[in-house]
């Protein structure tokens, strides 16, 4: 919870975004889950993500997609940087489909479910069977992805 965020003079105003990269502090709550956030340092915008709404939508996925695949406050640093490098990717880049397999690729590889000597088995697919699901936002991205390689390639 971030107390007066929403306030004309408040510190945290322009620190929390979507896509934001912040260092934060907080201070646990003794009752609930729900924290208080006492200070943002904002690392990194991505700006180029909200530049372009296919970006945004990548950028959506992966979010979900670590949902899914991560415990509630467990720290995983590869995790992040896994993350990271994908942000930074999409800042100055448009997204591919060959982007999107490279990430689940990497995600399966630090879960621990997809070996890459042997590259049969589809990285999503195993994902889905490790966790019970994909996003829902996958098929229509993956969609949007292809036709805009086929149009570029025109």
């Amino acid at each position: 919870m971030a107390k007066g965020a929403r306030r004309r003079k408040s510190p945290f105003g322009g620190k929390l975004d979507l896509f934001f990269e912040a260092e934060i502090s907080i201070v646990r709550s003794r009752k609930s889950d729900l924290h208080t956030l006492t200070e943002v340092v904002l690392k990194n915008p991505f700006p180029g993500i909200r530049s372009k709404y296919l970006r945004t939508q990548t950028s959506a996925y992966f979010v979900e997609l670590i949902e899914i695949c991560t415990e509630r406050d467990h720290r995983e640093p590869e995790l992040f940087g896994l993350l990271r490098r994908a942000f930074g990717y999409l800042d100055e880049n448009d997204p591919t489909p060959r982007a999107v397999a490279h990430f689940e690729t990497e995600l399966a590889r630090i879960a621990g479910v997809h070996d890459q000597t042997s590259l049969k088995a589809d990285p999503a697919f195993a994902l889905g069977n490790l966790f019970g699901r994909l996003p829902l936002s996958r098929t229509p991205l993956l969609k949007t992805l292809a036709a805009e390689a086929k149009k570029n390639s025109k």
